[in-house]
C-alpha cells in the first residue's frame, strides 16, 4: 500500500503542538486593521486552539 499523503491546504493552515493540540491563525487579520482597535489587533495575531470539531477532520487531512 503506498504512503498517506498530507494534504497540502491542511499543512499550511495548521501546526501541531507539542502536546498533540492544533493551533490556527484567526481570521480578521488581512485588511481593514486601521480601524480595529490595538487591543482587537494583539488579540486576533495570535494563533488560536482549533475546535474540537474541527480537529478531528484536520488530524485525518494531516495523516495522523
Amino acid at each position: 500500500m503506498p504512503k498517506m499523503k498530507t494534504n497540502s491546504a491542511a499543512k499550511k493552515r495548521v501546526r501541531v503542538t507539542g502536546t498533540g493540540k492544533l493551533m490556527q491563525a484567526g481570521s480578521a487579520m488581512r485588511h481593514n486593521l486601521e480601524h480595529k482597535s490595538a487591543r482587537k489587533r494583539r488579540n486576533l495575531s495570535r494563533d488560536q486552539v482549533l475546535a474540537t470539531s474541527q480537529s478531528k477532520n484536520m488530524r485525518k487531512l494531516l495523516g495522523r
